[in-house]
C-alpha cells in the first residue's frame, strides 16, 4: 500500500524509518519531509496545511493511508477535509478530526474535559480579556509558582511558569490585554503548579480499543541541569524507570480509560495518537496536558522500542480492530540527544553545512531541520537532528547517543550532554 506522512521534523523522520520497514508499505511519500526522510521515501514539497495540494497528491499517487505528524493540520481539520470529500472519504487518516484535536488545540477545552470525566489534574481557571481583573484576583489564591497557559496553539511557547505574584500579574496582562501570543492567548488558563517528575505516555486508539505505547521523558530546557529557556525538546529517554507496572496501571485506570470513554460518551470520534503529559506527584499521576499527536523528540525514543509492524497497528486504527493487532515492545532502553542550531531557541543560524554523519557508530539518525543542497546536507531549523541509541541499559544508551552526536559537525552546533542523568 502507498502511504503519505504529513510533516517535516524528527518525529516524521522516525515515522518514515519505521514505516519503510514494513512489508505492507509500498511507496512512501513525505510532505514536505526533510533531508533524512528522503532516504526512506519520496519528499513532496507541499505544506501540511495545503489541503488541496494534499488532495491532488493523494489522488495522483494512489495513496491508501495518511499519517499526520504535527498538530496544526489536525486542529485545522485535515481529517474532516478528507471525510467531506467524495474522492477522499474512503482513505483512512491517522489523526483525530478537528473536534478531537481540540484536546490539544484548546487548553480550556481540555481542562473542562478532564473535569467532566474526573481525570486528576492541577486546579485551574480560564480568563479572557474581559475577565482580566478576576484573573488578577485569582492569582494569589493558588500559590507559587503559577502556570499560565495560552489557550490556543503557540508553537510550544505558550506556557509560562511565574515564580512571583508580580511576574504572574504582568504576564497575564501581557497575554490577555496585549495579545502576547496573538490569538492563541485570547483565553488564558491559570493553573496550579504541580511538584513532581514529568513523563509522557502515548496511546494509539481506533476510538474504541487502545494500545499503550512505551513511556518516555523529554527534556525541555536549553541548558544542562535543566536551566535556561524552554525549547521544543532537547532529548528524551524511554522507558521511564519510575513508570513501573503499578504506576502505569494507575495511569491506565485514572486517565487513559476515562479519556477514551469520555470521548465516546461525548460522541467525539478519535482515530490516532493521544499524548498524555503527566506529573508523577508522590506516586500518583496528574494530567498536565493532552496532545493530539506523538511528541517530538519522544517519538525518536519510542519507535525504536516497538518491534511490531507499525503499518499493521495503523491499519488496526483505520479498520477499527486495533484490539486484534499485536504490540511487541523491546526491553531495551532508547536515549535520544537533539542537536540544535547556534542561537536556538532564539534567532538561530541556518544553512550551515553538516558533516560527519558517516561516522555514527551505533545510533539511529533522525533528521529534523535539514535539507539537501546537491550533495550537501544543510541546516534549516532550530532543532537540527536527533541521535537515538538503543541499548541494554540506560547508561550505555545515553553514553552512545552522546558520543555519536559529537561525531557530527556544523557551525554553531550544540547539544546537551546530560540528558537522562536525573534518572540514572
Amino acid at each position: 500500500m502507498n502511504i503519505l506522512i504529513l510533516g517535516s521534523g524528527g518525529r516524521e523522520s522516525a515515522f518514515a524509518w519505521k514505516l519503510s520497514q514494513s512489508k505492507k508499505c509500498g511507496q512512501l511519500f513525505i510532505a514536505p519531509g526533510n533531508a533524512g526522510t528522503g532516504q526512506y521515501g519520496t519528499n513532496v514539497n507541499i505544506t501540511v496545511t495545503d489541503f488541496e495540494g494534499i488532495k491532488q497528491l493523494v489522488l495522483d499517487k494512489g495513496i491508501n493511508l495518511v499519517l499526520v505528524g504535527p498538530e496544526e493540520p489536525l486542529v485545522k481539520g485535515v481529517h474532516d477535509f478528507f471525510l467531506a470529500d467524495e474522492q477522499l472519504k474512503s482513505i483512512p487518516v491517522i489523526g483525530p478530526q478537528a473536534e478531537g484535536a481540540q484536546l490539544e488545540g484548546s487548553k480550556d477545552f481540555s481542562k473542562q474535559f478532564m473535569e467532566r470525566h474526573n481525570i486528576p489534574a492541577a486546579t485551574s481557571k480560564t480568563f479572557t480579556r474581559e475577565t482580566l481583573q478576576e484573573g488578577i484576583e485569582y492569582l494569589p489564591t493558588i500559590g507559587l509558582p503559577i502556570v499560565l497557559k495560552a489557550d490556543g496553539l503557540a508553537a510550544g511557547k505558550g506556557v509560562l511558569i511565574c515564580t512571583t505574584l508580580q511576574e504572574a500579574q504582568a504576564e497575564l496582562t501581557e497575554m490577555l490585554a496585549n495579545a502576547k501570543f496573538g490569538a492563541a492567548s485570547a483565553k488564558v488558563v491559570v493553573e496550579q503548579f504541580l511538584q513532581g517528575i514529568e513523563l509522557s505516555v502515548f496511546v494509539l486508539t481506533d476510538g474504541n480499543n487502545y494500545k499503550i505505547l512505551p513511556s518516555a521523558k523529554d527534556y525541555k530546557r536549553i541548558g544542562e541541569g535543566d536551566t535556561g529557556l524552554n525549547t521544543g525538546g532537547m532529548g528524551s529517554v524511554s522507558p521511564v524507570p519510575f513508570a513501573d507496572e503499578v504506576f502505569l496501571k494507575k495511569i491506565e485506570d485514572r486517565i487513559i480509560i476515562p479519556t477514551i470513554e469520555g470521548l465516546k460518551s461525548e460522541n467525539i470520534p478519535y482515530k490516532g495518537f493521544i499524548f498524555i503529559g503527566l506529573m508523577n506527584c508522590d506516586g500518583d499521576p496528574y494530567m498536565i496536558e493532552y496532545n493530539c499527536r506523538m511528541g517530538d523528540p519522544e517519538t525518536e525514543s519510542v519507535l525504536p522500542r516497538i518491534e511490531s509492524d507499525f503499518v499493521e497497528l495503523l491499519l488496526g486504527v483505520a479498520e477499527g480492530n486495533l484490539n486484534e493487532k499485536e504490540l511487541i515492545i523491546s526491553n531495551k532502553v532508547a536515549a535520544t540527544v537533539m542537536m540544535v542550531a547556534g542561537g536556538y531557541p532564539g534567532t538561530y543560524l541556518k544553512d550551515r553545512v553538516m558533516t560527519g554523519m558517516e561516522n555514527i557508530r551505533d545510533s539511529y539518525v533522525f533528521h529534523a531541520g535539514t535539507y539537501a543542497d546537491g550533495d550537501e546536507i544543510k541546516t534549516s531549523g532550530g532543532r537540527v537532528i536527533a541521535i537515538t541509541s538503543l541499548q541494554d541499559d540506560m547508561f550505555t544508551a545515553l553514553q552512545q547517543a552522546t558520543a555519536d552526536a559529537s561525531r557530527i559537525y556544523y557551525d554553531g552546533m550544540y547539544f546537551r550532554k546530560d540528558i537522562g542523568f536525573d534518572l540514572l
